[in-house]
């Protein structure tokens, strides 16, 4: 599992753009920036819907304003179940709704977890970081089924 001083692996993974799905690697999202990431097990799941996402949403402007560049969501969706996620919960432009639709990210980062026993097959465990260029600087990994330490309140304590 990746940890505090690692580096970010360089992976592929997809959002949409107003051209439709794009690629963007790891590189590109993260090299000379601070980023703010979160991941969760799935887009319309209810903590995700009700407690996770809408956090870094209404907190956005406060977090951007600490010297993050992006806040970006991660999931083992389709780009397209995140830009409707995105759209359903009003995320507009505060934060950038990631796909990881076969978990090469997650897997790569040693955050998955086997949510085969809900029928989800391989997902994300839930968790935050905040990234310096490339390089990992806080890690909050939740124990499974808790929603405690990837909150937005969390990352805006670490920025």
């Amino acid at each position: 599992m990746i940890k505090v001083g690692d580096k970010i692996p360089s992976v592929k993974i997809k959002h949409m753009t107003k051209d439709g799905v794009k690629d963007i690697t790891t590189d590109e999202l993260f090299k000379g920036k601070k980023v703010a990431l979160f991941a969760l097990p799935g887009a319309f799941t209810p903590t995700c819907s009700a407690k996770h996402l809408p956090g870094f949403v209404q907190n956005a402007d406060t977090i951007k304003g600490k010297g993050v560049n992006t806040i970006a969501c991660l999931s083992v969706n389709d780009a397209f179940v995140m830009d409707a996620w995105g759209k359903n919960q009003n995320v507009g432009d505060k934060v950038m709704m990631l796909a990881d639709g076969n978990a090469e990210l997650t897997k790569a980062l040693g955050l998955e977890m086997d949510g085969t026993g809900y029928g989800m097959g391989t997902r994300s465990k839930r968790y935050s970081m905040v990234v310096d260029d490339g390089t990992v600087k806080q890690l909050n990994v939740e124990k499974p089924g808790a929603f405690e330490v990837s909150n937005a309140e969390t990352i805006l304590k670490q920025i």
